[in-house]
């Protein structure tokens, strides 16, 4: 069923209310199966932020050992490095505030089926667009950490 609105979704993006009928329509009126399939999404939005988290540890446990031995090699790897420790300390920040936040899908209340799924939705998408710009920052973050990496191995 999932596939139906995907298809759909590929030649014409919805509106968050025109998707909340889509999947009553799909669902055949089952609010219980729409509200399954979106706390499935946020339980993708979720993982994927953990991801970023894991990412973002991993480079500053690493800039933690050998960032001061980097950061001494040229004033391009002080200034990279400094660069993509902050961009990457930035993207967990929002990530944390961000799209780990939780708002539980049984909060949303509103007079109808369809605006209640179409408020859960806006949030969905909310949520993503900010675990977009996380990701823009970590994956900037880290190409400044890099070039500092090559910077350094190349004035060694």
């Amino acid at each position: 069923m999932t596939s139906n609105l995907e298809s759909a979704s590929d030649s014409k993006q919805f509106s968050a209310t025109e998707e909340a009928a889509e999947l009553l329509r799909i669902y055949e009126g089952n609010m219980a199966k729409c509200l399954d399939l979106l706390t499935q999404q946020f339980g993708v939005i979720q993982g994927r932020s953990q991801l970023l988290l894991t990412l973002g540890t991993v480079a500053l446990t690493i800039t933690g050992f050998s960032g001061p031995k980097i950061a001494e090699s040229s004033a391009f790897s002080r200034l990279s490095m400094t660069a993509g420790i902050l961009l990457v300390l930035i993207s967990m920040v929002l990530t944390l505030i961000g799209t780990l936040g939780i708002r539980w899908a049984t909060q949303f209340r509103a007079p109808t089926p369809v605006e209640t799924l179409t408020e859960i939705i806006t949030y969905r998408n909310r949520k993503t667009k900010l675990y977009e710009a996380e990701m823009f920052f970590l994956v900037t973050g880290l190409v400044f950490y890099v070039a500092s990496v090559i910077a350094f191995f190349l004035h060694s």
